[in-house]
């Protein structure tokens, strides 16, 4: 198999990631993708940063020597966060994507100069997240959350149907509730906040529940896109970027996916079901298991 020919690697510590999956095939239709959710693990954000290193590095060594990926996409916040420098010392001729939260995109594009974010405690806590919020957070007072439980809370929800119009409250909802009620008040007025950065790929699938929360005019704003896109760049660079299928190829269904969970199967067929119309024999379980040597950090 060529380079190109080889397929993507996604992973996160849960389904969350799917979001990322979905702005990558959107951004490369023809591309291969290998996911892997490390569900038995999750959520990250609530571990500590050794536990989330030595995963990434396993989860990145296992999917290069079963799956020969051509680059890996970090579709988890808190991962890359704790993770991505190592590993690219660890492995400098993988083509490595990570994912953060959007501090600088809120910062150009708010006019009111108030931003809240929402994100793990994995990532709030993180010496990256603040490095970012000083390089690029002048002018702009920024409002951050930790939301512990949120990212599980939706985990658990993809096996769940969607709740009905009854009065009740979910679990998410509720979370929703309090932590954008934490944040302070959002809107277009002087002093509000008028853009949310959503800094857990698990967010943007509960994006209804903020919407009702926070009103039409308030701006979400999540990572997805600029990631596939960064993915592009760096394939193309390298020329590595997959050809066109052929007409008869394409009308034959030449997209090949694979989701693979330590997890709950069930889970992540629900998630790929729901979330991007995937059947579940795209699904498999699987062991990963941890690396034998330390990681050097």
């Amino acid at each position: 198999m060529t380079v190109a020919a080889a397929p993507i690697g996604v992973f996160d510590s849960g389904i969350g990631g799917l979001s990322v999956l979905q702005a990558l095939r959107h951004e490369l239709p023809h591309e291969h993708f290998v996911y892997l959710a490390d569900s038995g693990n999750a959520p990250y954000g609530e571990r500590g940063d050794a536990f989330v290193q030595a995963r990434t590095h396993a989860i990145a060594q296992y999917l290069r020597e079963r799956h020969g990926i051509k680059a890996l996409v970090i579709a988890c916040n808190t991962a890359t966060a704790a993770a991505v420098e190592s590993l690219r010392m660890a492995m400098p001729d993988l083509p490595l994507i990570g994912v953060e939260p959007a501090i600088k995109p809120a910062a150009l594009s708010s006019q009111t100069h108030q931003v809240g974010v929402m994100a793990t405690r994995g990532t709030v806590e993180s010496r990256r997240f603040h490095k970012l919020l000083q390089e690029h957070g002048q002018g702009v007072q920024f409002q951050v959350q930790a939301c512990d439980g949120l990212a599980r809370a939706i985990e658990q929800s993809a096996l769940q149907a969607p709740a009905a119009a009854d009065g009740e409250t979910s679990e998410i909802e509720a979370l929703c509730a309090r932590y954008t009620k934490a944040l302070g008040h959002f809107g277009l007025k002087t002093g509000e906040m008028d853009t949310l950065v959503l800094g857990c790929t698990h967010y943007i699938f509960i994006k209804d529940e903020l919407r009702a929360l926070l009103g039409p005019d308030v701006q979400l704003i999540d990572t997805g896109a600029p990631v596939a896109r960064q993915t592009r760049r760096l394939l193309a660079q390298a020329g590595h970027l997959r050809a066109e299928p052929g007409e008869a190829a394409a009308l034959a269904g030449a997209e090949q996916i694979q989701l693979m969970t330590t997890g709950s199967l069930p889970a992540l067929q629900a998630a790929a079901a729901r979330w991007l119309a995937l059947p579940a024999s795209c699904c498999a379980s699987v062991a990963v298991p941890d690396l034998t040597a330390p990681v050097a950090l």
